[in-house]
């Protein structure tokens, strides 16, 4: 029997008709693909073949929480510089090619000022979102509007301004210690993580509306920020996977709704505090009291200006001053000494609260060593700030880069490799004093937890001012002890922020 002369199904004819052009797409693109990894323009940077050719291995890290960890055990096994997907590097070195090129280094190339007739490099656009209201921040605008918008911020955030909002931090913090101090009289451990959050969010509201959220007061997260937290894991797994090519589009489809509404919520709680405020005149200046300044001027901020960067405020100002004294009161109740001699320092440099200041607060040199440490062991952002190679490629370390690269510097992983740190994984204060041989030869370049150029973290002076302030009450005024089941405080998922467990400590009132 001829089976050729058996006549072909509809079914059939059409699985024929299509199986060469989708058989030759597939083997066009597995060429493609092995092309890049073993020889394409990236193909000279280590790092595992798999993750060079799929960016899947990248997303699953992401979306299991992993992103710190694995990075840091990647340039632990591959070195300085790391391709983490077909179209990703990673560094961790302020001279991160080694050839300790003079004036180079990973921070000042990635994040930098640019030279005269270099572009910048722009934020990767795929994980840093428009607010909801289409008015960029200062966080997502573009090159000329960012500067225009820090021109106005900067005088609000500068130190002049900051010291002159000294009673309202005071106030703060005296309320905290008041609340700490109503606890320590019962057995009952304490979360410190919630507390600081607290502190934090309320301060940052008072300083931006003029408003408490009261959450210090009745000790609770208010439902705004309860939903807040809720929502950052899978805003961050969200936004891994719209790494998947034609994926952005479909969960646009599948879940536009479902994630506008939440970020409808919290624009609008923001945005309808900023209407509030501008309705009024503060007994005493805050932060928009220097932005309506120039309001209606030229090079002034737009309402809608206003509404996006308050947003914006209440995440960027809040949770990542809450996690750095978290992180630093654990590792130090984990070394009794370090903390033994930080409160020497505070209880022998004042006598009485009311001599605790902002200004006399930065002249202790152990308790800044210890913010310093803290940051570097734990920092708030502990993954690195993504950005892609402008038009025609850039230069960095020594390495010519093709334009629509994504490069970064991972933060954990640069803090924590003893190429950079000596000892990198204990908690040694000491070694921003310039007083210990061991650690002459420590990378301070490498250290930037504000990051560098015309886009470093405006906040930077808020952050060391409350971390100061909140810290010092807690550390004067109390004996605190750590609780065993937050031994392991630090062994967390990383969900764009730290996902933190409860830091539970024992808690009594100093005896002078």
């Amino acid at each position: 029997m001829n089976l050729e002369c058996i006549p072909l199904t509809a079914p059939a004819l059409a699985w024929r008709m299509l199986a060469l052009p989708i058989i030759s797409y597939l083997v066009h693109q597995v060429a493609i693909t092995a092309y890049d990894v073993w020889f394409g323009p990236l193909s000279k940077f280590p790092g595992p073949r798999l993750w060079a050719a799929s960016n899947l291995p990248l997303i699953w890290m992401i979306w299991r929480g992993q992103d710190t960890k694995t990075k840091q055990r990647l340039h632990s096994q591959y070195g300085p510089v790391v391709r983490v997907s077909p179209t990703e590097i990673s560094y961790i070195d302020a001279e991160a090619n080694g050839k300790g090129l003079s004036g180079t280094n990973a921070w000042k190339e990635i994040y930098g000022h640019r030279l005269s007739g270099k572009r910048s490099f722009a934020k990767d656009r795929r994980l840093y979102a428009i607010p909801v209201n289409g008015t960029t921040s200062i966080l997502s605008s573009d090159d000329s509007s960012h500067a225009r918008q820090r021109r106005v911020l900067s005088h609000a955030f500068s130190d002049k301004a900051l010291k002159e909002e000294e009673p309202l931090f005071k106030r703060w913090a005296s309320l905290l210690a008041e609340k700490l101090e109503a606890l320590s009289f019962t057995d009952a451990p304490i979360d410190l993580v919630a507390y600081y959050n607290y502190t934090t969010f309320d301060l940052m509201a008072d300083l931006t509306f003029s408003e408490s959220l009261h959450m210090l007061e009745g000790s609770e997260y208010s439902p705004w920020v309860a939903t807040i937290f809720a929502s950052i894991k899978s805003m961050t797994r969200l936004r891994a996977i719209r790494l998947l090519p034609g994926m952005t589009t479909l969960l646009n489809v599948l879940l536009g709704n479902a994630i506008r509404k939440k970020q409808v919520n919290h624009f609008k709680y923001s945005a309808d505090r900023v209407d509030r405020r501008l309705a009024q005149t503060p007994s005493s200046p805050d932060l928009w009291s220097f932005v309506l300044k120039k309001a209606g001027q030229e090079g002034g901020m737009s309402l809608g200006e206003m509404h996006s960067n308050s947003a914006m405020f209440m995440i960027a100002g809040t949770e990542t001053t809450a996690t750095l004294l978290s992180g630093l009161t654990y590792h130090l109740l984990r070394n009794s000494a370090t903390a033994q001699r930080l409160t020497r320092e505070l209880r022998s440099a004042f006598a009485h609260d009311s001599e605790i200041t902002i200004e006399a607060l930065q002249q202790l040199p152990y308790l800044s060593a210890c913010i310093e440490e803290g940051m570097r062991l734990y920092p708030p952002v502990p993954t690195g700030l993504p950005r892609q190679v402008p038009k025609g490629g850039a230069w960095i370390c020594g390495e010519y880069i093709p334009e629509d690269v994504t490069v970064s510097v991972s933060q954990w992983a640069t803090y924590h490799s003893e190429s950079n740190f000596y000892d990198a994984e204990s908690f040694i204060p000491e070694r921003w004093l310039g007083e210990d041989a061991r650690f002459e030869h420590d990378n301070h370049a490498a250290f930037q937890p504000f990051s560098v150029g015309p886009r470093n973290c405006i906040g930077r002076n808020l952050a060391y001012h409350e971390c100061r302030l909140l810290l010092t009450e807690v550390f004067w005024k109390f004996d605190l002890a750590l609780v065993d089941k937050s031994r392991d405080w630090t062994d967390q998922k990383v969900f764009s922020f730290w996902d933190k467990s409860p830091l539970w400590v024992q808690l009594r009132r100093a005896v002078r």
